[in-house]
């Protein structure tokens, strides 16, 4: 095994890990820091020690973080083997609409929940949401509960089978958009120009959808870490996390000036007076 294969899982010792029910559904939430609300979704395979580092560093920015639990083991570095399995558990769960032609996936229902909830605990004007990847849209989604006020959509990697989708519903699609325009919220995303797993394409829909308000930036791919944990490796095979596990650490990096970017992002958003 190569050095990268072996690094340890995350302990989360930082983080309160709490059990949340929005309309009888539980999930774990991880939360940490305090200020405004964040919810940081996980990326596949799951609430990795990349994703946790970007909780970090929201948290450290003055916002409460809280990531929720949504597949795969928490806190556990990315291997082939495992990450395979979730992402085929996901595929096929109820929870999600990995394909097209599913509309939205049902999980956002809860996850906007989970906003209302923070927004309601921790104050300030809104909340934001940051999707990564298999989540990535679901910030958008979020945008349907009034208190998401910053979403920040991440590589989004649904619909599997098709480039140009959104993965929502039409109806959706349709109130996400308007309530985007009638407030004047901006909608940040990233990609790397190489991404297989989000095209030019999806980026190009989402504009169609949402016109200026979608301010998709696109890194290139030769930019990306290329040491990234095995599952990106072997599996994703293509730059594809911006943010995470694609992330070079680095003063001056275009992916660290992208993490930059979010978290200037979520402080003009949510450090202004209650809405």
């Amino acid at each position: 095994m190569s050095a990268a294969d072996r690094r340890h899982d995350d302990a989360m010792t930082d983080f309160s890990r709490r059990l949340v029910d929005v309309d009888g559904v539980v999930k774990t939430v991880h939360v940490s820091g305090s200020g405004p609300a964040v919810v940081v979704m996980p990326e596949m395979p799951g609430i990795s020690p990349d994703v946790l580092r970007l909780a970090r560093w929201v948290r450290d920015a003055g916002f409460t973080v809280h990531v929720p639990s949504l597949f795969g083991t928490d806190g556990a570095w990315p291997t082939v083997e495992a990450g395979r399995e979730v992402a085929r558990r996901a595929c096929v769960s109820a929870e999600f609409r990995a394909f097209a032609g599913g509309g939205t996936s049902p999980v956002t229902a809860w996850l906007r929940g989970l906003a209302r909830r923070a927004h309601a605990e921790c104050g300030g004007p809104g909340v934001g949401a940051i999707g990564l990847c298999f989540t990535g849209n679901f910030a958008l989604t979020m945008a349907m509960e009034p208190a998401v006020i910053a979403p920040v959509v991440n590589h989004p990697s649904l619909p599997l089978d098709d480039p140009a989708g959104l993965e929502m519903s039409d109806e959706d699609a349709r109130t996400v958009r308007d309530r985007v325009l009638r407030e004047g919220l901006t909608v940040l995303a990233y990609r790397f120009d190489n991404d297989r797993w989000c095209t030019g394409r999806r980026f190009a829909a989402y504009r169609a959808l949402l016109g200026d308000a979608f301010d998709g930036r696109v890194l290139p791919g030769g930019s990306a870490n290329t040491a990234p944990p095995p599952f990106f490796r072997d599996v994703v095979g293509t730059p594809h996390s911006v943010v995470t596990a694609h992330l070079v650490d680095e003063d001056g990096h275009p992916t660290r000036k992208a993490r930059d970017e979010i978290l200037a992002f979520l402080t003009e958003r949510l450090s202004g007076p209650v809405a």
